[in-house]
């Protein structure tokens, strides 16, 4: 099909969840994708922070390739080798001792919610304003942004929201029915918000206080996306359970959640499963993002290039009066702009990068990991180009 054959098909026989770019992506290498016609663009989208090792890297490929050869599914009824050394291997690298499979973040945080509210037998969740957390009904009445909620009601019962960044009013939100409080520790899609260093040990001395669970979604700031890998190192925090996705599997649907094993025992055999969760081919795949991690150094690579490409976003302040904020962490960086922003993806698109525009006003970066100096320049020479 040409460019407009695949338009005119996806938009007459897919359901309008989306509002679509007018591009048709065709392959990509990289941090580098192409259309239809050939033209070439620096990828800072990434299939929003989850190709963070590029693009058709060819080790995913072989891997791909073997394991589809030998296993794609069976049953969570059965073992598996692949599913086995994967666990023990995420397991290794955090500050958990359990694991859950599931298939993207929406599913990895609502099976968080339900494992906090088993484990300490409460019902409700403090989550915070401005946050997301998927797309599922509890998910979606946990994420603080009403603008996803409109025409679902009713939504679950159980949800309380508070500021972000504001550990007063956290505390006044706490009942005797509170069983986690659920926070990204950067917020993502509110437009990459930072909070103050003390923000999440706070946090955690009040669960500890409390008798509260917390919980991280780092579906977006986990696996070496803000130069460390999970989050929660940055400020040497460490929550009851942990969710991931996104960057987990080289592109393949996988989420996961993690807790403690104390924590992992409000589950029973048949408390919660997932058909698909943890295949034998995304468990293979998954472990071999971890040996691309290694051999490439991408945690490192996150924390340096994004210093990097910080400090040039920086210089761009001095020179646009538009430029309000330049915050982040690692490859997770947002320009917060005085003004609703929107129209730059198209400007940078005709350009040659693509780009992403969070809660209207804030231009969110969040490249594969293996971007290059080289390929930071062109990005910010074009921000550059495209800002008044």
């Amino acid at each position: 099909m040409n460019t407009n054959q695949v338009k005119e098909t996806l938009d007459k026989y897919v359901m309008h969840t989306y509002g679509r770019y007018d591009l048709v992506l065709d392959h990509g290498h990289g941090s580098i994708v192409y259309d239809k016609e050939g033209n070439k663009y620096i990828d800072c989208v990434a299939g929003i922070a989850v190709n963070s090792i590029g693009h058709t890297h060819e080790k995913i490929a072989q891997t791909l390739t073997q394991q589809a050869k030998k296993l794609i599914h069976v049953s969570n009824l059965y073992y598996t080798e692949e599913q086995a050394e994967y666990a023990k291997r995420l397991v290794e690298l955090s500050p958990h001792e359990k694991v859950f499979f599931a298939n993207s973040g929406a599913e990895a945080n609502e099976g968080a919610i339900k494992l906090a509210r088993k484990y300490t037998g409460k019902s409700e969740i403090i989550a915070m304003k401005n946050s997301f957390h998927g797309r599922t009904l509890a998910t979606i009445t946990a994420t603080g942004q009403p603008k996803y909620q409109k025409g679902l009601d009713p939504l679950p019962q159980g949800f309380i929201h508070v500021d972000y960044n504001d550990i007063d009013q956290v505390k006044d939100a706490i009942t005797e029915n509170t069983a986690a409080i659920l926070v990204e520790p950067i917020q993502g899609e509110s437009g990459v918000r930072v909070p103050d260093d003390d923000y999440l040990p706070q946090l955690r001395k009040i669960c500890d206080e409390n008798g509260i669970l917390l919980i991280f979604d780092e579906v977006q700031t986990g696996f070496g996306r803000t130069g460390k890998f999970f989050a929660s190192e940055l400020t040497n925090t460490v929550p009851d359970i942990t969710t991931c996705a996104k960057a987990i599997a080289g592109g393949l649907p996988m989420g996961v959640v993690l807790s403690s094993a104390k924590v992992a025992s409000g589950f029973n055999p048949g408390d919660h499963a997932s058909t698909f969760g943890g295949t034998a081919l995304v468990t293979a795949v998954a472990s071999c993002v971890l040996d691309i991690y290694e051999e490439e150094d991408l945690v490192n690579k996150s924390k340096e290039n994004g210093e990097y490409f910080m400090e040039k976003l920086a210089n761009l302040k001095e020179k646009h009066d538009c430029i309000v904020d330049v915050r982040g962490h690692g490859l997770m960086v947002g320009v917060e702009l005085n003004y609703d922003c929107g129209n730059l993806v198209e400007k940078a698109q005709e350009k040659g990068v693509l780009i992403n525009v969070a809660n209207g006003n804030v231009i969110r970066f969040v490249p594969p990991l293996v971007i290059t100096k080289e390929e930071l320049d062109e990005v910010v020479e074009v921000i550059d180009e495209i800002l008044p």
